[in-house]
């Protein structure tokens, strides 16, 4: 998945709020954003549920 570089003026008290979140959680706060709205977006069910591939062992050979 490409990554897209968008501006945001957000107001300063929920930044500060964002940054001691993403802080305890061990994120950046970049990916702290990033993960809210994710996380936003599935709960509303406005968001596809991610792609899971399976993996084949090239080694397994068919019955």
């Amino acid at each position: 998945m490409a990554k897209k570089a968008y501006p945001l003026r957000i107001n300063e008290e929920i930044l500060t709020a964002m940054q001691r979140w993403s802080d305890d959680e061990l994120r950046s706060l970049n990916a702290q954003i990033e993960y809210v709205l994710r996380d936003a977006l599935r709960k509303s069910g406005r968001s596809k549920p991610p792609q899971i591939e399976a993996i084949i062992d090239p080694l397994d050979k068919p019955e």
